[in-house]
């Protein structure tokens, strides 16, 4: 019973666009959280910046709009396309948990991908294919396991205390018929 209710709360998906909504400030709230203690304490570690609480509270705002408009407008759609893509040609598209793994991977490396040159913008940094290329792996180390392990399990989690009924529907979800495409996650 515990691990069939532990199994359900992880792999749920948004249904609409509010809670699509909702799920995308839960991940982008806890992902540039979480990226930006990352990246301040391999500062400090490298003796490049000490941490200070300060600068973290002084990016965090920037980031998260950022990371909210680059998700919304241009990664989400692209990384949605690519998932769906690939889970089509490996039939897998009607796996609800290879949806969250192609969606959420594809997700991560766009953002990686975005959010380390915005990072070398905003902190001032020369951007070269040097800096650029030690940012964007030092960060993929992080936002992996961190957007797999801890903040998709949490933010389905709190999404699936949130969720109702959709009308005709008794529980949130039918875990038995897993063959939906849904047009919004």
């Amino acid at each position: 019973m515990l691990k069939e209710n532990f199994l359900k709360w992880r792999i749920l998906m948004p249904r609409n666009f509010k809670e699509a909504l909702l799920f995308t400030i839960l991940m982008c709230g806890m992902m540039v959280c979480g990226m930006s203690l990352w990246n301040l304490l391999i500062l400090d570690w490298t003796g490049v910046v000490p941490f200070a609480w300060g600068h973290f509270f002084q990016g965090y705002l920037p980031g998260f709009v950022v990371a909210f408009l680059l998700d919304m407008l241009l990664v989400g759609p692209l990384a949605k396309t690519i998932a769906f893509a690939i889970l089509h040609k490996v039939k897998a598209h009607d796996k609800r948990w290879a949806k969250i793994l192609a969606i959420s991977g594809t997700m991560a490396l766009f953002m990686v991908t975005f959010m380390s040159l915005y990072g070398l913008v905003y902190n001032g940094q020369s951007v070269t294919l040097s800096s650029y290329g030690r940012a964007w792996l030092t960060n993929v180390i992080m936002a992996l396991p961190l957007n797999f392990l801890v903040v998709g399990p949490i933010s389905r989690f709190i999404l699936g205390k949130l969720q109702k009924p959709l009308p005709g529907e008794e529980v949130v979800e039918n875990f038995e018929d897993d063959d939906e495409l849904p047009t919004i996650i």
